[in-house]
Order: structure tokens, then sequence, then C-alpha cells
């Protein structure tokens, strides 16, 4: 069998969490393996503030913290997302107003968002979808007439761009997701981009339980105290370390993943032209990072013959998102603003194909040649 996934590794990985064990003697959080992640995703993405947390999740929950939400205000988020993207919000309160996606990029549709803002809508959060970014500048001048934040769940996003603008570093927050399904991975852990320099210091203090120490520990105060609130979401310096030995590699790990997906695409491009499936799409102004591949079959029922066939053919292929707001919480915690266009058809359709990292030419040419004989091709 062909896994979906295998989690990302380069060889450094061991070498760097035995330094932080054996020689740094600091395994908790903000060690030297944490300073230098976060300095590495600040000066190649152009960011003013990364902080490492614990996951792609306690990311999403600081800047919704920071976002100083009060119950019943109102969060406006795409439907076709992980339910990450709304407990977030939830746990501050909010109120969550579902919206439909676009049918290309699978993102959040701007027009959407603009018909769902009432008096009591404070925040946007775009999810950029299979790392393919949303429609930022619309979203951002919506956010801007109306006097909105902007949480970008860049979980999906890490080494992507719009317009040359690393994703997480356009709204007023971003979150990275490093979990082993990601492009680059700690196991367990994330990153909360802070791109209003007003609100730095107050999330050190979220990240640190509350308390004051990152001012202690540069000197600024001569002792620190609880001052917020806030959590533990440091991750471990191993962790760190992990990571380290992969954002060295990031280069070489998106070059290997973008040569599967563009194989992929290649290959697939006949049966597009058919009208058999659906192939993703990257705008021209928009630089995608291979997150996934999937198509896009005629019905539900096409699908899961699809994903049979494969696993029949040794290929293990996946779904993806069942719409938030049909869930138990999605009823509980929001409703679904306007018409639901495409977002339960593209849940229904859609169907993810094996990529990751060091997948062998082998490997990817049985995938085409399985997937092709399921149109007889």
């Amino acid at each position: 069998m062909i896994d979906f996934n295998v989690p990302p590794y380069i060889g450094t990985e061991m070498e760097y969490v035995r330094q932080s064990a054996e020689d740094n003697h600091k395994i908790c959080g903000d060690g030297p393996f944490t300073k230098r992640c976060q300095s590495w995703l600040e000066e190649r993405f152009c960011a003013d503030k990364v902080l490492l947390t614990t996951s792609g999740t306690t990311a999403l929950e600081m800047a919704a913290m920071l976002c100083d939400l009060e119950p019943g205000d109102e969060v406006i988020l795409p439907s076709f997302t992980f339910s990450s993207t709304a407990t977030a919000f939830v746990l501050m309160g909010a109120k969550l107003v579902f919206v439909d996606i676009l049918p290309d990029t699978k993102n959040i549709d701007p027009v959407a968002i603009e018909a769902a803002i009432t008096e009591k809508t404070r925040v946007i959060a775009p999810v950029h979808y299979a790392g393919v970014a949303c429609d930022m500048d619309e979203i951002m001048a919506i956010a801007k007439a109306h006097d909105l934040l902007v949480v970008e769940d860049a979980a999906q996003g890490v080494m992507s761009t719009y317009k040359g603008k690393a994703l997480g570093t356009i709204g007023d927050f971003g979150c990275y997701s490093f979990h082993e399904t990601k492009n680059y991975s700690m196991g367990e852990g994330g990153a909360v981009l802070i791109n209003n320099p007003a609100y730095c210091e107050r999330a050190e203090i979220i990240r640190e339980k509350g308390t004051n120490r990152s001012n202690f520990l540069r000197g600024q105060v001569d002792k620190y105290t609880w001052v917020d609130k806030g959590s533990s979401y440091l991750p471990s310096d191993m962790n760190a370390a992990y990571l380290w030995g992969q954002l060295e590699a990031a280069q070489t790990i998106y070059d290997d993943r973008m040569a599967t997906w563009h194989a992929y695409n290649d290959a697939f491009a006949d049966l597009a032209a058919e009208g058999l499936v659906e192939l993703p799409v990257v705008p021209d102004d928009r630089v995608q990072n291979a997150h996934m591949y999937y198509l896009l079959l005629p019905t539900l029922e096409d699908r899961t013959s699809f994903i049979s066939f494969l696993k029949e053919g040794g290929v293990q292929a996946c779904f993806h998102y069942v719409p938030l707001h049909s869930a138990p919480a999605g009823e509980r915690f929001g409703l679904f603003h306007g018409e639901d266009v495409y977002t339960t058809k593209v849940s229904e359709r859609l169907v993810r194909l094996p990529l990751y990292y060091g997948m062998s030419d082998e490997d990817c040419a049985r995938v085409i040649e399985v997937v092709r004989a399921y149109f007889g091709k």
C-alpha cells in the first residue's frame, strides 16, 4: 500500500534533538532551537514577530485571544475547514458565521464575507486551502472598510505566497501548523505570526501563562509576575530542534513535493480536458507549496468508488473536510450565512492523493497508473 502521508524526515533531526538534551541541557520552551526557528521564520517570510506554539490549534487560540473577543461577537470563516479554525474562537465565546467557498481555489468567498457582516462582526478568518492563498487584497479591503481584524489560518501555507507576500504575514495575525501531516513537521507544533507590533508584547504574555517572563528574561523588569490571561503555549525545545532540521532543508522539501505535484498535474490534464475530473487551480498571482494534490470527481458516488478502486490497487487516498456547519458543534456554535452553493458539493466530491517528501518516482508513477486505470486510460 502506498501511504497517503509519510511524515517528513531529513536525517539531521535526531542529532539536533540530542544536542538540545545533552549539550544545551535545555528541553523546555524558548530554548536555543526555538529561537533559531523563530528567527528563521521571521527572516525568511519578512514577519514582524513569530512565536512557536504547541500546535497550529494553539496558535489560532492565541490569535483569538489577542482579538479580545467578547461573548456574542461574530467571526466569519469558511465552513470548509478543520475544527481548529472554529474552536479557537468558540473558546473566546464568539459566534461563528460560516460562509461559502469559491469553486476554483476552494477558499472563502470575499463576496460572501461582505454579505455576512453585521454590527457584531469582529474578525474574518480566511483559510488558505491546500496552501493556495485566498483573495487577500479583497479580504483586507473589506476588513479595513469595516474595522475588522483578520486572522489567517495558514496551517497548510508555509512557503506559499500571495503577490510575493508570505501567507500568514498579510492579516493582523497568521497561524502555521507543524503537525506530522504538514510539509514541515515537529510532530505536534505550530507558530503564531504577529503582524501588528502593537500586539507583540501581549502575545508573549499570553504564551507565557499570562506572565511578563519574556520581559524579565530580556532584563526589562527585575522580576516577573502574572499580568494577563494566558496559557502554556511553548513547545519543548526538543520539538523545535526536530523542526530546525527541516527548516534548514526547507527548499529541498519544497522542490521535492512540487515535483510530485506537477507530475500528477501533467498526468491528469487529459482527464480534466475530457470532463472526467477537476484539477486544483492556482491563480497566477499566487505561489503554492504542494501541500496536497486533490481531484474532484463528478459525484459522491463516483468518489466513493474511486477511493475503493485506488485502495484495491494499493493506493491510499482520502476525502477531506465535512462542512463544519453540518456538524453538531457547528449547529450549536454558529450558522451558515447565505446559500451553500459549493461547500457541501466540494466536500462530497474531493479526494486527496498521496503526496509527501521523499515519495519515490516509482510510487508516484504507480499512483498515476491506478488513477488513470479507473478511467480506462
